[in-house]
C-alpha cells in the first residue's frame, strides 16, 4: 500500500514533449498544456495546403489545364490536409486530457503497491525520455524523406497527368506545386502521423510494464474489473486518430473510384483491414491485463466461495437446524442482512470482467474509423438507399 514516504511518480503525458512541441511553444502555437489549439490547427493546415492552391493557380492546374486531376478536384489531397491533418492535431489535446489522469489513478487509488512504486516511476520516466528524444524525432524526419518519400512516389501514380506530377514510363515529373507537395506538405503529414505511431508504441510499452507490476486488485471491486475499469476509457481518447486514418483511406479510394474507374467494393479488404488493424492497435494493449485479472477472479472466487460456505453453514446451524425460530426473531436481525451482503459480493466476484474491452467500445471506435468512408457509399448507392440501409443496420 502507498505510504507518506513512498516516492511520487512523475506526471505522465503522451504528447507534452519532444522537439516539435517545443517548437510549437516558441512559435506561440501552444501553451504548456496544449492551449491555442485552433491557432495550431489553422497555421499547420494552411502551411501544408494553401501554397498548393496558390501554386496550382499559377501553374494553371487548379481547375483545369488539360490534366486528369486538377487540384480542386483532388479528393485525396483535400482529405489528407483538410480533414486528416486537423484531426491528428486535435487528437493531441484529446489524448492529453484523457490519458494523463488515467496513469495517475494507479497511484491515487492505491493500485500500485509501495514496493513497486519505484518500478512504476521508472516505467513512466523511460516513456518520457523516449517521448522527449531529439534523436527519435530526427529519425522520423529521415524516415519521412527516405522511405516515406519513396512510398508516396510509388503509390501516387493515377494513370495520367495530375496537378502535382506528369508521369512517364520510368519517372514522375513534378510540377511547380508538386515540389511543395512532395517535399513540404507530404513530409509534414507523414511526420505527424509517424509521431502518432511512435506514441501508440509508447502507450503499449507503458501498459505492458504496468501490467507486470504487483497490482493491488480486488475481485469484489464494484467496478466489476478488479478496480481498473477506468483503463477501458483510454480507447476513446484515440478516436480522432482513427477518424484521421479513415479520412486518409477515404480520399485514397475516392480518387481511384472517380478517376481510375475502380469500384468501391474492390477496396472492401482494405477497409476491413484498416478497421481491424487500428482497433487492435488501440484495444490490444488493454488485453495485457487479462491474465492478471483472470488470476484475481479465480483467487477471489475461491476465497469468497470458502467464506460463503462457512457463513451459510453457521447461519443454518443457528437458524435452521435447531428449533424452528419465531418469525419475530428473524425480523431485523443482522444475520439476514449479512447473508444478503455476502451474496451480493459473491455475485460481483462471479461476474467480474477479465477483459477490459466491451461491445460498445468496439462499435464506437469502428464508427469513428468508418465515418469518413460513408460518403463513398454514394458512388454505389443513392442517398435514399444509403439512408435506408443505415436505418436497417441501426434499428
Amino acid at each position: 500500500m502507498k505510504t507518506s514516504l513512498a516516492p511520487t511518480p512523475p506526471i505522465f503525458s503522451l504528447v507534452l514533449g519532444g522537439p516539435l512541441f517545443q517548437l510549437y511553444r516558441r512559435m506561440h502555437l501552444s501553451g504548456n498544456e496544449l492551449q491555442l489549439l485552433w491557432r495550431r490547427v489553422l497555421v499547420i493546415t494552411l502551411f501544408a495546403w494553401l501554397p498548393l492552391l496558390f501554386l496550382s493557380v499559377l501553374d494553371g492546374h487548379a481547375i483545369g489545364g488539360g490534366i486528369k486531376i486538377p487540384f480542386l478536384y483532388d479528393v485525396e489531397a483535400h482529405a489528407r490536409f483538410l480533414v486528416a491533418l486537423p484531426a491528428l492535431i486535435i487528437g493531441e489535446l484529446v489524448v492529453h486530457r484523457r490519458i494523463s489522469p488515467l496513469i495517475r489513478r494507479f497511484v491515487d487509488r492505491d493500485i500500485i503497491v509501495t514496493d513497486d512504486l519505484p518500478r512504476f516511476s521508472a516505467a513512466i520516466n523511460s516513456a518520457l525520455r523516449i517521448r522527449n528524444s531529439v534523436a527519435m524525432e530526427l529519425a522520423l524526419v529521415v524516415l519521412v524523406y527516405t522511405l516515406g518519400h519513396w512510398i508516396w512516389r510509388s503509390g501516387s501514380a493515377l494513370g495520367g497527368s495530375t496537378w502535382y506530377a506528369k508521369p512517364d514510363v520510368t519517372h514522375l515529373h513534378l510540377t511547380l506545386p508538386g515540389y511543395w507537395y512532395a517535399f513540404v506538405s507530404i513530409p509534414i503529414f507523414q511526420f505527424i502521423l509517424l509521431r502518432w505511431y511512435m506514441r501508440l508504441v509508447l502507450w503499449f510499452r507503458l501498459l505492458w510494464q504496468v501490467s507486470r507490476l504487483n497490482l493491488h486488485l480486488s475481485a469484489a471491486h464494484p467496478d466489476g474489473a478488479g478496480g481498473i475499469v477506468f483503463l477501458s476509457n483510454s480507447s476513446y481518447a484515440f478516436a480522432p486518430i482513427l477518424f484521421a486514418e479513415g479520412a486518409l483511406l477515404s480520399g485514397f479510394i475516392a480518387n481511384r473510384v472517380l478517376y481510375n474507374g475502380q469500384t468501391l467494393l474492390s477496396f472492401k479488404m482494405e477497409v476491413i483491414g484498416l478497421v481491424g488493424v487500428f482497433l487492435l492497435c488501440i484495444l490490444g494493449p488493454l488485453l495485457m491485463f487479462t491474465p492478471k485479472l483472470d488470476r484475481v477472479k479465480r483467487q477471489g472466487s475461491a476465497k469468497y466461495g470458502l467464506l460463503a460456505n462457512q457463513y451459510v453453514f453457521k447461519f443454518e446451524d443457528k437458524w435452521l437446524r435447531g428449533a424452528a425460530p419465531e418469525t419475530g426473531q428473524l425480523l431485523g436481525t443482522a444475520d439476514l442482512q449479512s447473508l444478503a451482503d455476502l451474496g451480493n459480493s459473491y455475485t460481483v466476484v462471479r461476474k467480474m470482467r477479465i477483459i477490459l474491452i466491451d461491445h460498445e467500445e468496439i462499435v464506437r471506435l469502428t464508427a469513428a474509423t468508418a465515418a469518413p468512408l460513408l460518403p463513398l457509399a454514394l458512388t454505389t448507392f443513392s442517398l435514399e438507399e444509403l439512408i435506408g440501409r443505415l436505418i436497417k443496420i441501426i434499428f
